[in-house]
């Protein structure tokens, strides 16, 4: 067979080192199909298109690889927006393939016709429709490099049909990579070192992009080397983060607070001087004019240093010299203060908590961990009293819903780990069908839903702002999700009584399979440090 644009394409993925897609198949992209069959990528097709960049996101955030995601026009590529909005959010470097109707019946009706890249635009890094089958070779690499470098995001390449089958003999494919980060300048880096050293309670912020997943060694070394309380910020609720306890007392002591690549947005209380360390200067260094420009607004007067350069590169920078000052109290009291969590509740039944530590007590009992955590007030219960060796949330986007999908990337990604998923029934409902796609891919975690029969979020919003009598349109029912997970050809587990849970998630950990652990639990608001 003539090579075509779909073997370009496809060529100049297996280049990069991609050897897995997650895609939904349609008419429009069956030439990609076929051409993945000789470049060997694989396939993982999936129930629905959102849940593919979900996959894609997982997978980019437990690798380090990009995420390729494969979807077909118009209806495909709606279906998809959503979670790339959340991959952009979350920082994670995703490529997201869409079936296009062809370049020649551009305004004549044609089936499926779209403007994704007008819809696409805010949601991406970058979007382009390629109209030769040398523009797909240069755009499907730009594409990888400019996913991954930089501030990692979602970058989107629109596939018109006609170009996908259009012959492309004699074109010469070339992977696609992350571009070394800038760091700043010599001058720029002494200034900042010279800040760090004088500081006696300095914090270096970092974004999802830099969290203890995809960067815990160098986050380490950056706090043996500047004495600075590193703390990554990933979750929309920012300084009311229930895993980061009592964030915002400890902030509010800093006389330096050095932002890399962490935007100062709604999770910072946009920089208040009433909320966030009362006149204390900071460094924001950003790889984008855009956050900086940001910053500018939200910071004036106290914005001390900006800085156009690369995070990663800057963190890998100030490791390389240490100060003399470990500012060891200093660290302490942070630590102490993040965490802190109020009082746990009690009950008779099962209680979030309670949930949590039994899933924990599996989770440190195995040799490699891999935790997910979506939903509202559950899945901020999960993130506050679960860890492992690496977690993926639904980021400052505040989405929900990507767990189980997620989930599955997770399987695949790190087959020899231990996967929980942690969610509320709410997000649960999102993407069960998902199931079955796990059983299909011999992909093995445990799905554990903590079932309040509510949008509890929602729920306590109400309940605060306009009292137990004003309440609507947040109940669910008792749903057996177990039991429809069963269906798919996943274990299913219901748990009704404290007693009864050690059990059920044993037996779904022995199963050797996706299992699903339906959990009724007691509906309580999260867990917040004393400063909440």
């Amino acid at each position: 067979m003539a090579r075509r644009g779909a073997d370009i394409l496809v060529e100049t993925l297996a280049a990069a080192g991609i050897r897995r897609i997650f895609s939904l198949s349609g008419n429009q992209i069956m030439p990609v199909y076929d051409a993945c069959l000789d470049a060997g990528i694989e396939i993982m097709h999936t129930r629905h298109e959102n849940a593919c960049v979900f996959m894609a996101e997982a997978w980019a955030q437990l690798t380090g690889e990009v995420g390729v995601a494969l979807v077909t026009a118009a209806p495909g590529f709606a279906n998809a927006a959503g979670a790339v909005y959340s991959a952009r959010c979350s920082e994670s470097p995703v490529l997201l393939l869409s079936g296009d109707s062809p370049l020649d019946q551009d305004g004549r009706g044609a089936f499926q016709e779209l403007d994704q890249c007008a819809v696409a635009a805010p949601l991406v890094k970058a979007t382009a429709r390629p109209a030769s089958t040398a523009a797909l070779a240069e755009a499907a690499k730009a594409a990888l490099q400019t996913a991954a470098s930089g501030r990692p995001g979602p970058v989107h390449l629109a596939l018109a049909a006609d170009v996908l089958t259009a012959p492309a003999e004699g074109l010469v494919t070339a992977p696609g990579g992350a571009s070394a980060g800038t760091p700043p300048t010599d001058d720029a880096l002494d200034d900042l070192r010279d800040r760090l050293a004088a500081a006696k309670r300095p914090a270096i912020l970092t974004g999802p992009a830099l969290n203890r997943t995809r960067a815990g060694a160098l986050l380490r070394d950056l706090e043996d080397a500047t004495g600075a309380a590193v703390l990554p910020l990933e979750s929309p609720r920012g300084l009311k983060d229930p895993a980061l306890g009592d964030l915002a007392a400890a902030l509010r002591e800093a006389d330096l607070i050095v932002s890399l690549g962490k935007q100062i947005d709604f999770t910072l209380a946009f920089g208040a001087e009433d909320r966030v360390a009362p006149g204390c200067p900071f460094v924001v260094v950003d790889a984008e004019q855009a956050a900086l420009d940001r910053a500018s607004r939200n910071l004036g007067a106290r914005l001390a240093l900006a800085l156009d350069a690369d995070p990663r590169a800057t963190a890998h920078a100030l490791t390389r010299d240490r100060l003399r000052d470990t500012r060891e109290a200093w660290r302490h009291r942070v630590a102490e203060a993040t965490a802190a969590r109020a009082a746990r509740p009690g009950g008779p039944g099962i209680t979030p908590d309670l949930l949590c530590d039994a899933v924990q007590r599996r989770i440190s009992a195995a040799p490699a961990s891999v935790t997910i955590c979506d939903g509202g007030e559950f899945g901020q219960w999960a993130q506050a009293l679960t860890w492992s060796d690496a977690r993926v949330i639904n980021g400052p986007s505040g989405a929900i819903g990507g767990g189980l999908p997620q989930a599955v990337a997770a399987a695949l990604a790190r087959p020899d780990a231990t996967v929980f998923a942690l969610m509320g029934d709410g997000t649960a409902g999102f993407h069960l069908p998902e199931f079955e796609t796990a059983v299909r891919a011999g992909a093995r975690f445990v799905a554990v839903i903590g079932n309040d029969r509510v949008w509890n979020a929602e729920h306590q919003i109400q309940l605060r702002d306009y009292g137990p009598d004003r309440l609507i349109g947040c109940d669910l029912s008792g749903a057996r999700y177990d039991l429809a997970a069963a269906a798919l050809g996943a274990h299913g587990e219901y748990v009704t009584r404290p007693e009864g849970l050690d059990a059920a998630l044993d037996r779904a950990l022995a199963s050797g399979r996706p299992a699903c652990v339906n959990v009724e639990i007691e509906g309580l608001p999260a867990p917040a440090g004393p400063g909440h």
